[in-house]
Parts: structure tokens; sequence; C-alpha cells
């Protein structure tokens, strides 16, 4: 069997994308009527729908923290989100480890010092996977975040690159993610560019660390714009709503 090419002897990738090319990108905020906020974010054709609850009482008094809120997160994929049509077990490790990461990622960023003795639940689910699917589930609690009103030190943005034939590729999809490389998936406070979240599946060359960190990041601000955009166009619509003119 002949070898897979992930970038041609032309520089295009399997998608016809350029390296430090990626997939389209938009989102929703508002999209559930039932949660405090929520949001959907698609990246290619992954989809992430978020939802947020909360501020509210704390579920468990074990839990209560006397001088912040307690912010909880479950990331979990929709059974029909890939090919596998595999049913996917509640004690998902990998689903509870992402769960994990992205918790501690918001909690650097939620003013939590603005709500103790309370809590915010952060769910999310991917219904529809092709690589990048951490990125676009914490891109869409973001999103959801904001708009259950609950106060940011700044966004959170992720981005995910790698390293394919010898070349730094960004916004890697299921078949680029499957190829085995490695897979740097980051998330930044995009206002100073304060890396709050950096995870790799499989070793990379030191001299190139730096450059795949660098496109990953390049990747955030690249999104960051789309979903500021998103927030406007949330504010505006609530604004007339309400009878009140945005400006």
């Amino acid at each position: 069997m002949a070898r897979l090419e992930y970038i041609s002897p032309e520089g295009l990738r399997l998608d016809g994308r350029r390296p430090e090319e990626m997939r389209k990108v938009t989102c929703q905020m508002g999209v559930l009527a039932r949660a405090d906020g929520s949001a959907s974010f698609r990246q290619g054709n992954t989809i992430a729908i978020a939802s947020v609850y909360g501020p509210h009482e704390i579920t468990r008094r074990r839990n209560e923290i006397h001088d912040r809120a307690f912010v909880t997160c479950q990331y979990t994929m929709a059974s029909f989100s890939t090919g596998d049509r595999k049913g996917k077990s509640k004690g998902d490790r990998r689903a509870m480890e992402i769960s994990l990461v992205i918790r501690n990622t918001f909690e650097a960023a939620i003013m939590t010092k603005l709500y103790p003795r309370s809590q915010i639940d952060i769910h999310i689910q991917i219904i529809q996977a092709d690589g990048g699917t951490r990125c676009a589930g914490i891109n869409a609690a973001t999103l959801a975040l904001i708009d259950a009103g609950i106060p940011l030190k700044d966004f959170v943005i992720s981005a995910a690159a790698g390293y394919i034939s010898g070349t730094p590729i960004l916004d890697l999809n299921y078949v680029e993610d499957s190829a085995g490389g490695p897979d740097l998936p980051v998330a930044i406070l995009p206002k100073s560019d304060k890396v709050v979240m950096c995870q790799m599946d499989s070793k990379l060359p030191i001299d190139m660390f730096e450059k795949v960190i660098k496109l990953a990041i390049e990747g955030c601000h690249m999104i960051y714009g789309v979903m500021c955009q998103e927030v406007k166009r949330r504010a505006q619509t609530l604004s007339e709503s309400r009878g009140v003119v945005a400006t």
C-alpha cells in the first residue's frame, strides 16, 4: 500500500489547505433557550455546543469555597459524532481528562472571587468530530460564559498546531491528527498572549517546538477575531430586543 502523502510537492495538504491555513470558523451565541448561556462553535467539520449554568447555589456542600466560585466542567462526545458508532461509556477516561483540563483552563480566566460560595457549571458536547475537538469545545465554552454574563479576565481562545512530514501545520483535521505526529493544543488569553493551556500528545523535536507553538498562537488570534464579531452581533441583537440602541 502506498504511503499517504500529507503534504504535496506543491505544499498543499489533503484538504487543499496550506500548512498555515485554518479551516473555516463560524460561531453563534444563544443557541439554547434554557441555559444561562450557550454557544455553538464550528471549525471545518468539527462542531461543539457549550452551555453554562450559574452562578448558582453549591450542589454539594463539600465543594463550597468561601472566597470564590467552584467551577465544574463536563466534556462529552456524542455517540454519533464520529464514524465509530460504538456507544461511549460514561466513565470515558479521555473525556474525563479533557474535562479536568478545560476546568483548570477556565479557572484561570473566570473572575471566581466575585461569586464566593457558588457554583458555575460548564457543559460541552461535541456533536461532530473531525479533529481539534477540545479546542472547539474551549472556544464554545468561552462564548457561552460571555453569553451567561459571567465576567472573564479575557477571552480564552484555543487552537492546535502539529508537525507532519517535516512541516509545522495549523489546525489538524482527523486524518492528519491520526497520522501519529505531534499535536499541540494551546489556549491563550489573547490580550496578553498568556498561555493558559498547552498539551502535547507525542514527542516533538525541540528545535521545532517554538515554531509549532507560535503557529498555534497565531491560529488563536485568527479565531479571536471571529469570536469578537459574534460577541458584538449578540450584544447588538440583545440591545435591539430590549429597545436599547448599542453604540
